[in-house]
Order: structure tokens, then sequence, then C-alpha cells
């Protein structure tokens, strides 16, 4: 509820107030028993002068008082009403009494200290952001050289050598899952910058999937997953980061399919609108994921029931997926049936990027 400066003003004085009519109400006795002691000796019209001048001059130095006054009361609520923005400086050049301006002073040097602390925070986020990329950039190196590696291994060995040929494949399988884990950690630590590292123009959905499933071929076969792309759809959207979110999607459906026997689908439905943008919707015939896991399934570090028997599982996958497509002003949703598969699903609203390009002018202009 809103309240008016002047009902503040009156509140804060109301001890002043009740003090000049307990006087003005003293002086009118002291009046009336002089006039009953000495009968005559003042006239009843004086008495009401008297409290009509003592009203009047007490209402004056409230309402002088109260002008004076009133710009600090509309900045101080205009600050608390804005809460997410600081006034401080605008409540100290309204200060008006000593009490005021010490008040303001003290969150003049109160804020002064929590942005210092604040930019000195910033600073060790930032060194630590730039230490994590450089470790992630260092590991990759030698990721690749020992899947290189691995693949050479794996070609020389004689055919009947199926042991060693096993052997080499399912190295090649742990660095894949090295290698993914730091593109997690790459991409999770970019996100706070994710304006910096955006580039939108239109993008073929259908050949950015076909690229996700080249990188993710090898697992497809070695755990019968087919993979089958119906439809065409081009839309606004950054293509790195979608291969992010794909790959994330695909890694899933992969990890919780594997264990089923037998060929398992993995079909991706692309539906092309000029009215209400695109979508695709990702089917997979995995283990599928609990009821009463679906609501928590984006959140950071949070696993389910299918996550905890798998040993790989870290949480974060499709809590980065979410967060990107969010960013990106695209709607992630998910529905699961336990033991028969999940669907997720991407609609790309053509008014999302148009809401993202203004956030981040917004955040430039902000910064200039």
């Amino acid at each position: 509820m809103r309240v008016l400066p002047v009902v503040l003003f009156l509140r804060d004085r109301l001890i002043y107030v009740l003090s000049g009519f307990l006087m003005i109400s003293t002086g009118v006795c002291l009046m009336l028993l002089e006039n009953a002691r000495y009968l005559g000796w003042m006239d009843t019209s004086t008495i009401y002068y008297f409290v009509v001048a003592a009203a009047f001059f007490l209402i004056l130095g409230l309402v002088v008082d109260y002008i004076r006054q009133r710009e600090y009361y509309n900045q101080l609520k205009n600050a608390i009403e804005r809460s997410d923005e600081l006034h401080v400086e605008a409540i100290v050049q309204s200060a008006v009494t000593k009490e005021q301006q010490l008040v303001a002073r003290l969150l003049e040097q109160q804020m002064s200290a929590y942005l210092n602390k604040l930019g000195a925070y910033r600073r060790q986020q930032e060194l630590h952001n730039h230490f994590v990329l450089q470790w992630v950039h260092h590991m990759k190196t030698p990721l690749s050289v020992i899947d290189l590696l691995l693949q050479v291994t794996a070609k020389q060995l004689p055919s009947s050598e199926k042991e060693q040929q096993e052997l080499a494949f399912s190295l090649h399988e742990e660095a894949d899952r090295m290698s993914r884990g730091l593109e997690m950690l790459l991409h999770t630590a970019r996100l706070e910058k994710f304006e910096m590292d955006l580039h939108l123009k239109k993008t073929p959905l259908h050949d950015v999937i076909r690229d996700v499933l080249i990188a993710h071929k090898r697992l497809c076969i070695r755990h019968n997953v087919i993979p089958q792309i119906h439809g065409e759809a081009w839309t606004e959207t950054d293509e790195k980061w979608m291969t992010v979110v794909l790959n994330q999607i695909v890694s899933n459906a992969i990890k919780y399919s594997k264990n089923k026997k037998g060929l398992k689908k993995l079909i991706f439905l692309l539906d092309q609108s000029t009215d209400t943008g695109s979508k695709l919707s990702i089917t997979d015939e995995g283990s599928g994921i609990a009821p009463h896991d679906i609501p928590r399934i984006f959140d950071p570090f949070f696993t389910g029931e299918n996550g905890r028997s798998a040993e790989e599982s870290t949480g974060m996958g499709l809590y980065l997926a979410k967060q990107v497509c969010s960013k990106l002003g695209h709607e992630l949703s998910v529905s699961s049936e336990l033991g028969v598969g999940t669907t997720i699903t991407i609609t790309f609203h053509p008014h999302g990027i148009h809401l993202l390009l203004g956030s981040k002018a917004n955040k430039d202009m902000h910064a200039l």
C-alpha cells in the first residue's frame, strides 16, 4: 500500500503535534482559572484568539517544515519503490536536516565500500573464469592427441584381435566422455558472458542436427541407436550455442538408451511455421523420466532416479541446455513416460530474438 509523504511526515512529528496541543490546552486552562479567580479580568474572545493564533503558528511551522523536507521524502520513497537501482546520490542531494545529512553520508560511504568489494569480487571471479577456460583448453589438447592415437591404434590392430579392438574402442569412448565433460565446463563458464559470445543468423536446423549426429555417430552405432530426421526448418538463432544444446540432448538420449536391448530410434521432427515460429521435437526410446523428477530436471546438479543409476551423470546437461535456450529466447520443454522414452521440444518464437537483442542493447548502454 502506497503511503503519502505527508502522512509519513506527520507520523514522525506526532509527538510534537501532541505536545503543541497540550501546551495550548494548558494555556487555555490557566486563562480560565485566572478568569474565574478574577471575574471579568479577561474576555472570553481573547481565549479564542489565543487558541486560533497558537494553532495557526503550529500548523504553519509544520507546513513550512514539510515543504522544506518534501523532496527528501519523495526521493526516499522513489528509491524504495525502485529497489533494483541505486539512488543514494539523489537522497544525498535532498537531505535537509543534519540528521538526514548524516544518514545520507553513511549510506554514501556504505555504498562506496559495497562497490569496492563488489569490484574486487568481480575481478576475482573473472580471474577464476579465465583460469577455468585456460585449463579446459590445455586439457583438450592432450585429449585430442589421445583420441587420434586411439584411432590409429584401432586401424592397425588385426580384425582377429577383437579384445584389443574393443579395449581401444572403450578407451576412445572414455576419451570422448572426458572431452564432453570439458566442453560442458567450458560452456557453463561462458554463460555469464553469453552476450559477448553470440552470433545470430538464419540457421538451417536440419544441417545443425546432422553435424551433431556425425559427432555422435560412433556412439550411435555402438549402442544401436538409429537417428532419423523428418522435415526441415530455418530459424534465427546462434548455431554454435544450438549445437551445444543438441549435443547435450543427443548425449542424454544415447546414455539412457544404451542399456535397452535391440534397435532404438532417435527421431528429430522439424516443424516450420512462419506465424508461430519453428519447432523441433526430439524423441528417444530410452528409459524415460519418473513423473516426480520432471519438474526438477532443469535444476543444476539434479540427476534423478535414472541419473543416479548412470555413473557419468552430472545433472548439468539439461540445466545448461535450458539456460542457453532461455538466453536465446527459445522455449525448452520435456515430456516423458517412464520405461518408454522422452520427448524434448524446442520452440523457436519469432519474437524471442528481438527480446534478446533488446536486452543486449540495454546492457551495452549501461556499460557505457
